[in-house]
């Protein structure tokens, strides 16, 4: 009986003290992460500054933390020095077709790996992944040499055909049909569906998961590409937004650091609206081809 009385008095008081604990911590999680945030932010707020400040104030020393006005002549200038509306387009072109091949070819190969059996299977797809391993420099000048004897240099398609198709999207869609349980499709064939129709009409409605991984992926890449697309474009307007930004400094001389930024900034609007409207299916799907 004193026992039982003893634990119903300390019980309250351990409670409280365990609730504090929690609170704190949880406290001093938050103020890390707040902290953590805005360092990360910061570079990204220092760019908008830049943007909207002008030449005196972006080389005062000290630095002005805080522009005294907006210079919205830094992003007119933008269209002067480049043909940015033509490459903003190759850019949402290239990264479009990237897209839609990748997770048309990327999901029939990874279905027939991880479903189908046929002579040469697991050499084929240790050549497909050895890929991986394979810095993607090394095959460059081949690529050139395909593209230029096919005559696609300096244009969309020469930029588009080598990112149609990737080893790890393949190996990504590979390792996420192998997780669709068979018994799907064994009741699709009992049906009467072919293995066209099972996969089309069964497996791949199904796989949403792994298909929004892959381009997401996919889109992140295609937009911010330089080594290839800067190699076979030579015209200005042929060329995607991050080779535009490459070359920005070599037009008409030396160009203000808040003309650079504010090009950076337009360049990178598309995908960061896309992430604020997507936020929640891009951080599950980089989250998904993480484990996977």
């Amino acid at each position: 009986m004193t026992e039982t009385i003893a634990r119903t008095t300390v019980t309250p008081a351990a409670t409280r003290s365990a609730r504090a604990e929690r609170l704190g911590s949880n406290r001093l999680a938050h103020v890390v992460l707040i902290i953590g945030s805005l360092v990360m932010m910061f570079p990204f707020l220092w760019q908008l500054k830049l943007s909207i400040s002008t030449q005196a104030e972006i080389t005062s020393v000290p630095p002005d933390l805080v522009p005294s006005g907006l210079e919205w002549r830094n992003f007119t200038e933008v269209f002067e020095r480049l043909p940015f509306l033509e490459q903003f387009w190759v850019s949402v072109a290239v990264t479009f077709s990237r897209t839609i091949g990748q997770l048309v070819l990327c999901s029939l190969a990874g279905y027939a790996f991880a479903r189908m059996s046929f002579r040469f299977k697991g050499l084929m797809l240790a050549l497909i992944l050895s890929i991986l391993m394979v810095p993607g420099q090394v095959y460059l000048i081949p690529q050139y040499q395909i593209v230029q004897q096919l005559g696609w240099l300096d244009s969309i398609q020469g930029i588009v055909a080598p990112g149609i198709f990737s080893a790890f999207g393949t190996f990504l869609m590979m390792q996420f049909f192998k997780t669709v349980p068979v018994e799907l499709e064994e009741a699709a064939r009992l049906d009467g569906c072919n293995p066209w129709q099972t996969f089309w009409k069964v497996v791949l409605p199904v796989a949403k998961p792994g298909l929004t991984s892959l381009a997401i992926i996919t889109v992140l890449v295609s937009w911010g590409d330089l080594l290839w697309p800067l190699v076979i474009t030579s015209s200005p307007e042929k060329m995607p937004l991050a080779v535009g930004m490459a070359t920005l400094s070599g037009y008409q001389g030396s160009i203000s650091p808040g003309v650079m930024m504010a090009a950076a900034l337009m360049a990178m609007a598309p995908i960061l609206i896309l992430f604020v409207v997507l936020q929640r299916r891009v951080v599950e799907g980089i989250a998904f081809s993480g484990l996977k």
